[in-house]
């Protein structure tokens, strides 16, 4: 810390301490927030300044990563989910590691497995449409469970709330897209006959 002598000169600090926090911190920004709601006289709750200051950095980065336009959309939404997961859950506390982590991105590579060979799968026969059926349920179930998982490891400190959210988000719009993939098989192959 820079102090100033009576003489109005700095005296500098020979050694310069690590900061380990960054120096805008939520706190800092939950801080100003105080002030400023002070200074107009409006009542606040620190919790919804909280949350509506902390950014999430995991998805910001996630969202800068290029991804393959050939894909199906469900696809890539289901690889922004899995980088998205690897990416929060690496920041988990060890004690989590073997039980939520490794479930978390196992379900997500699970989920882009079973997508990518049911669109490798041609509908040119029925076994092959009962085949592509089966891996889109399987990508479902596998959401499913992903979520149950999410949840409780938000319940148990593994995640953070705002962590759960967005994969939460994030699965429905999947689960919601390998809906939408079903029922336009199902049209193609009704069509079809």
């Amino acid at each position: 810390m820079l102090q100033v002598s009576r003489d109005n000169s700095l005296k500098i600090p020979k050694k310069i301490e690590n900061v380990d926090s960054m120096p805008n911190s939520i706190e800092d920004k939950i801080a100003v927030e105080k002030a400023i709601a002070t200074a107009e006289n409006k009542r606040i709750r620190e919790k919804s300044i909280a949350e509506n200051v902390e950014n999430d950095n995991e998805l910001e980065q996630i969202e800068k990563l290029p991804f393959n336009s050939n894909d199906l959309v469900v696809i890539t939404v289901v690889k922004k989910l899995t980088a998205y997961t690897i990416a929060v859950t690496e920041k988990s506390p060890k004690k989590f590691r073997g039980v939520f982590v490794n479930r978390m991105q196992n379900y997500c590579l699970d989920t882009l497995q079973s997508l990518v060979e049911a669109n490798f799968v041609r509908m040119d026969a029925l076994e092959k449409k009962i085949i592509r059926e089966e891996l889109q349920k399987k990508a479902i179930v596998n959401l499913k469970l992903l979520g149950y998982i999410s949840m409780v490891a938000e319940n148990t400190g593994c995640i953070l709330k705002k962590q759960y959210k967005q994969i939460s988000i994030q699965l429905s719009e999947a689960i919601n897209l390998i809906v939408a993939w079903k029922k336009s098989d199902d049209e193609r192959w009704k069509n079809k006959k």
